[in-house]
């Protein structure tokens, strides 16, 4: 049995990206403690946005969302295309870490992303992450390797 996550009382949303949002998004990249954990190197000012721009907003297969906590934003979650597979990815601000609101802005993000298998791959070191996939009705699927690093294959089969 899976612990449930706490019960945030904050009002947790989801909206559309803005452009304005983009200088937020590029800062909690830019925090050390979450490209430790997420293993993902932050890129610099103008790559980060031309990618955000061309290839996140740009692109219509791409369903991202904005997550605001209390109207303050608070990170996105993002579904793409690879390949065959579909992805979802989601990046929070750290002072927004361990209050539920992963859990809730991850769900009420599969309320509106439908598709199935949804892929997931987390650095096997953010527990955090893994389990809140886990608790959401991800499960491991295997392992990657990308240089030194390893990473958990996680998929969901089936819409809630």
């Amino acid at each position: 049995m899976t612990e449930e996550p706490a019960v945030s009382r904050e009002d947790i949303r989801l909206r559309d990206v803005v452009d304005e949002d983009l200088e937020e998004f590029l800062a909690q990249e830019h925090d050390p403690e979450a490209v430790r954990r997420s293993r993902f190197p932050p890129r610099e000012r103008e790559a980060f946005l031309r990618h955000w721009r061309t290839r996140v907003l740009g692109v219509p297969g791409v369903f991202v969302q904005a997550v605001t906590v209390d109207g303050e934003l608070a990170g996105n979650v993002v579904a793409w295309w690879e390949g065959e597979r579909r992805f979802l990815g989601y990046w929070l601000g750290r002072e927004f870490w361990g209050r539920g609101v992963g859990s809730r802005a991850v769900a009420l993000f599969l309320e509106r992303e439908r598709h199935r298998p949804l892929y997931a791959d987390p650095f096997v070191g953010n527990v955090g992450s893994v389990r809140l996939l886990a608790r959401l009705g991800f499960r491991e699927a295997g392992r990657e390797r990308d240089g030194e690093d390893e990473y958990v294959l996680m998929v969901l089969e089936e819409a809630a």
